[in-house]
């Protein structure tokens, strides 16, 4: 058990390495890429996605389901609701913490240097994306929790991450950087709370 553990965790962390690496080296490519392949209807769609797939929108859809699944006397997606709750809020703090920390300029600001160090201004809190680290730790909860529900759910956060580089809030390396972010978060909310991965698999009624 303990080997098939440390192989997962291995083969996890080079994909996981391997798509940061690559994400940076095609920053540009797909930025220029975007930038030249504007759509007016396409802005307008992509800018709502970013609109309403932000972590407030996360959080009261997270809210609703945890009062549900409560007043149906539900207490296991109680609890599945209320870790997805806490998985959104780690990751957004910790993100929030490396955004300030690093200063990254967005792709829209004119900047002779990409990484600024501390900034308070948003213009330089572009690594990393905020909505993406958000919504995937969100939904990775619920993918840990039951697979056949969460996995769809995970398109909700490469749609958003597609969105923030389309509107140019971002780089590719951002969004792929805030996944693997989201993703730990997630991993850690299941394996304390929902007891998922350890000795206790299995989430109790």
């Amino acid at each position: 058990m303990k080997q098939r553990s440390v192989f997962y965790w291995t083969l996890g962390f080079l994909v996981a390495a391997i798509a940061i690496a690559g994400s940076f080296y095609f920053d540009d490519v797909l930025s220029d890429f975007i930038a030249q392949h504007q759509n007016p209807g396409m802005r307008n769609f992509m800018r709502n996605v970013s609109r309403f797939g932000d972590w407030p929108e996360h959080f009261a859809l997270g809210l609703i389901l945890a009062a549900v699944a409560w007043w149906r006397g539900n207490k296991k997606w109680t609890r599945i609701f209320l870790s997805m709750l806490i998985a959104l809020s780690i990751a957004g703090l910790a993100g929030r913490a490396i955004k300030v920390t690093t200063g990254r300029a967005r792709p829209s600001v004119k900047s002779e240097q990409a990484w600024n160090g501390p900034r308070l201004s948003s213009k330089y809190h572009a690594f990393p994306s905020g909505h993406v680290v958000a919504s995937t730790a969100f939904f990775g909860v619920l993918t840990f929790a039951s697979w056949p529900i969460g996995l769809p759910c995970l398109l909700i956060p490469m749609l958003i991450g597609f969105s923030r580089i389309y509107g140019g809030a971002h780089y590719l390396s951002d969004v792929v950087c805030a996944a693997v972010l989201g993703m730990l978060c997630a991993i850690l909310v299941a394996r304390f709370f929902l007891k998922i991965g350890n000795q206790q698999s299995k989430i109790e009624n």
